[in-house]
């Protein structure tokens, strides 16, 4: 009976620690919860040119990303603070968990980061870390971090090198930027002016040997890699030490 009572308490402990992994899909879904209850932000004429550009960029990238087994490509590039940031002195200190997202301005970016950042404590159990990448301005990264206290480097790729190399780079269409504006979406005040390159937002999981071990990359950017499988991935790396 004793031996009964240990395992069930075993299993209960078990799914009480899976359960604390935050969740992007739980996120998601109480967002649009919400946005189901408020009036459409884009009019019918505006998401038909969004679901053509849509259509348009996933016909053109059918595989984008780095894909599992690849080598990471070198990347120097500055924080927010001006601080250079190299990822192959980063792999010597372990894992890392790169993110490539559109900027401060998307919601399912922050949505992302949001339940990246609550599964860091997770991440340094297998002393990995999480950096970001984005084509925004330094000082636009800077506001964010302050903003929601994020405790992780956010990088500036202005010039679009990285994503280029990480296979997610891809310019917006003239239509869209102008549906993105008249919305509150000024691209250009995020990235600069003439700065319209955005990345498929990717998450890549890296071992010390600058292999991607895991990753997701989707030109549906409602769609992100789950904390969960990130995790998973790392403890599959940690047992091959």
């Amino acid at each position: 009976m004793r031996n009964i009572i240990l395992v069930l308490c075993l299993i209960a402990f078990t799914m009480l620690q899976a359960t604390e992994v935050a969740s992007y899909q739980e996120s998601f879904d109480k967002f649009m919860v919400k946005r189901s209850e408020s009036p459409a932000k884009f009019s019918p004429k505006e998401q038909k040119v969004m679901k053509q550009e849509s259509v348009s960029l996933a016909q053109s990238f059918p595989n984008p990303g780095i894909q599992i087994g690849g080598k990471a490509p070198e990347f120097s590039l500055t924080n927010a603070f001006g601080k250079e940031v190299n990822l192959t002195a980063e792999l010597k200190k372990g894992p890392v968990v790169l993110v490539f997202y559109r900027g401060a301005w998307c919601p399912y970016c922050n949505m992302h980061l949001g339940v990246l950042s609550q599964s860091l404590s997770e991440f340094k159990k297998y002393d990995a870390q999480l950096i970001a990448i984005t084509p925004q301005k330094a000082d636009k990264s800077e506001e964010q971090i302050k903003k929601d206290a994020y405790p992780f480097e956010i990088l500036s790729d202005v010039n679009n090198s990285v994503m280029k190399e990480y296979k997610l780079y891809f310019e917006l269409s003239k239509e869209l930027l102008a549906v993105y504006k008249k919305n509150g979406l000024d691209i250009e005040a995020y990235n600069g002016k003439n700065h319209t390159a955005l990345p498929v937002p990717g998450t890549f999981v890296i071992d010390t040997q600058g292999v991607v071990r895991a990753m997701q990359a989707q030109t549906n950017y409602k769609v992100r890699m789950e904390p969960k499988d990130i995790i998973d991935a790392l403890i599959k790396i940690s047992k091959e030490k």
